[in-house]
């Protein structure tokens, strides 16, 4: 099999890298409510109830407007619940909600038909409108590939032409996990396979002069997603196509704390580079709790610009469309090869007694005598000015400020830390001989500072950035550390109100995450900023212990505890998922780093898993399809068993750990 790979040349992907600037887009119709850079960022979600069911379909869309959507996606799997949207659209105008309705279409041509007769838009997933997936790999002549398209083509324009006529809109919503044969036989599993299989739909809509059109390229991968988009933009403009709004979203990110966490690193990252005009976040809970989320991403860009200065780049010195690590030494256990550590900072708490550190995952067990660890143990502990005043525990080290370092008699397991000015000018600080972490900014950080630490072999940065475009800052300087071959490992610290949850979660998903998924940065350290009793900012601790430990695991760099890949549910369910969720998580938990997808039908079925290990699938009435990889395993397995089964096809594998042999610690 011949892959398609993508082009060499490296073009700017956004408007800017350095100056926050939203890029450009067409207008386009869907009912009053335009979509496009002339409006804002619109907020979307979707419904979960059964299409068929009308009032209870009206009844959530109205609390999802009340939430915050701007618009309503309904799945219509069939004829019946295509025709069933006029019902549902009608009963909302009765009640005076105007939100435009969009029809989510999966297989099924003469369902988009009728739907795009009815509502504001239509969404089709280009690799099962045309195509049915069976796994296959095909080996393409030019001539039978051709014939395909041609194939598709003809299935496709009657959508088109009705849409044409009735002025409905369509988003061209490729999913990374529901490639088709074709589409992976000839490109592979890849986001130019993803870029393609739109491109493919949307060639033929310009030919027929239809231009209403949004496009996604969605992937419960992040760092698939990101380089996908990227690459979309990039392409619509070497093609001459017409730049087209972009519908963002992560697929299946999960509930609660990991599902914002990962949705912010997929969506912030293409929204802090002025990508983006409408957001959908795809959380296994409540559709009216998805609007806030997305809005909270969104709002943050309001005001961005003006912003401070960042010198501006001509191109993009990296591969902005296939992830790479940055090439670093290794100085202790940081850079080169080492997971990203996680720096925990306790510079503004009082650390006591043994107890304190169990918010970053460190417990001292009185009967043994002995410290352990849980898997999200930071690997560092930043105390600012004062000592902690016990012996620490193995896998945990001290980071001091480098004057009160200097004093310590335990040089072994503390480090210092200190400010460029104190590193180069203050001849009375001795520098630790394995590891000195030096902080400042990208201005601080100098070329004549980094050559004097270039072949130090025991200097780690820690980089910070008080620019309101603070991602885009400390992006630039990994491009200059880059550009001019500084292998330096670098920490990336940034500073979070400690009560707000927006501000913690999704913007430091974004910062740091947005680096992250490009390659950069060794560690990262999540400084709280509060006013608080020292219990409230012991709790406030676990909580940015869980957060860092969170967007690396979100940006695919550093696996710490079991992921989860499941659907935010919709009409198309088969079980309640939020609980079905809940039960699994309770009894695979403690499985670090497997991956297990659980959706509620076989749309989002093996497909949207991507890499999941393992599968959950709705396929009827209290009837579960189990997965390993994208191989089905059982079929019509009762789902009160299901959850046994999907252990047992663990163990099988001997990936099973009895939770009786794993130390539980709280």
């Amino acid at each position: 099999m011949t892959l398609i790979t993508a082009p060499e040349k490296l073009d700017l992907y956004c408007p800017s890298l350095t100056e926050y600037k939203r890029r450009k887009s067409i207008t386009i119709n869907i009912g009053d409510v335009a979509m496009g850079s002339d409006y804002p960022i619109r907020v979307q979600s979707m419904t979960t109830v059964d299409t068929m069911d009308t009032q209870g379909s009206i009844d959530e869309v109205i609390r999802m407007v009340d939430s915050g959507c701007e618009y309503v996606r309904i799945t219509a799997p069939s004829v019946k619940e295509a025709q069933n949207l006029e019902n549902i659209r009608n009963g909302l105008r009765k009640v005076g909600i105007t939100v435009p309705i969009i029809a989510d279409i999966h297989f099924t041509p003469n369902a988009a038909e009728l739907a795009a007769r009815i509502v504001e838009k239509v969404r089709i997933n280009p690799g099962n409108y045309a195509d049915r997936k069976r796994f296959e790999v095909i080996d393409y002549t030019d001539a039978s590939y051709a014939a395909e398209l041609e194939r598709i083509r003809e299935k496709f324009i009657p959508l088109i032409k009705i849409c044409k006529e009735y002025g409905t809109a369509m988003r061209i919503g490729t999913n990374h996990g529901s490639l088709s044969d074709r589409i992976l036989s000839r490109y592979g599993d890849t986001p130019l396979g993803m870029v393609e299989s739109a491109l493919e739909f949307l060639r033929i809509c310009e030919e027929l002069n239809y231009y209403n059109i949004a496009l996604s390229m969605k992937s419960s991968n992040t760092q698939v997603m990101v380089e996908a988009y990227r690459l979309l933009v990039q392409r619509l403009d070497q093609e001459g196509l017409k730049p087209y709004p972009l519908h963002l979203g992560v697929t299946e990110a999960g509930e609660a704390e990991d599902g914002r966490i990962k949705s912010a690193v997929g969506i912030g990252t293409l929204l802090e580079d002025g990508l983006g005009d409408t957001v959908r976040v795809s959380l296994t809970e409540a559709p009216e709790k998805e609007a806030p989320v997305a809005r909270a991403l969104i709002d943050r860009y309001t005001k961005r610009s003006p912003h401070a200065y960042i010198e501006p780049l001509e191109k993009c010195p990296i591969n902005p469309f296939q992830y790479s690590r940055r090439d670093t030494s290794e100085v202790y256990n940081l850079g080169h090869l080492n997971v990203p550590r996680v720096i925990a900072d306790y510079s503004n708490i009082d650390v006591k007694e043994y107890d304190d550190l169990k918010s970053i995952g460190h417990f001292f067990l009185p009967v043994p005598d002995k410290w352990a660890m849980n898997d999200q143990g930071a690997d560092f502990f930043y105390s600012g000015k004062k000592a902690i005043p016990f012996m620490l525990p193995n896998g945990l080290k001290e980071i001091l400020d480098a004057e009160v370092w200097d004093k310590q008699e335990d040089k072994i397991n503390r480090f210092p830390l200190f400010s460029v000015a104190d590193w180069q000018e203050n001849q009375t600080l001795t520098h630790a001989a394995q590891l000195n972490f030096v902080k400042g900014d990208i201005h601080q950080f100098s070329s004549a500072f980094l050559s004097s630490v270039k072949d130090a072999g025991n200097v780690v940065l820690v980089l910070s950035s008080d620019n309101a475009h603070a991602m885009a800052e400390m992006r630039r300087f990994f491009y200059r550390l880059t550009e001019e071959g500084y292998k330096i490992p670098v920490v990336i610290q940034r500073n979070y109100q400690a009560y707000s949850t927006d501000e913690l979660t999704l913007y430091a998903a974004t910062d740091i995450g947005g680096l992250l998924v490009d390659g950069f940065g060794d560690g990262v350290l999540v400084s709280p900023i509060f006013e608080s009793s020292e219990e409230q900012k012991l709790k406030y601790a676990a909580t940015f212990n869980s957060v860092a430990f969170g967007i690396l695991q979100a940006a695919r760099t550093r696996m710490s505890k079991t992921e989860y890949i499941s659907c935010p549910s919709c009409g198309r369910t088969l079980f309640d998922l939020q609980e079905t969720t809940a039960m699994i998580r309770k009894h695979t938990e403690h499985l670090k780093g497997i991956k297990i997808g659980i959706m509620g039908c076989i749309v989002n079925g093996p497909g949207e898993m991507a890499d999941a290990d393992y599968g959950y699938v709705g396929m009827g009435k209290d009837k579960i399809a189990l997965y390993r990889g994208q191989e089905v395993i059982k079929r019509s397995v009762h789902s009160s068993k299901a959850v046994e089964e999907l252990i047992e096809l663990i163990r099988e594998d001997g990936r099973w750990i009895d939770p009786a042999e794993v130390e539980v610690l709280n």
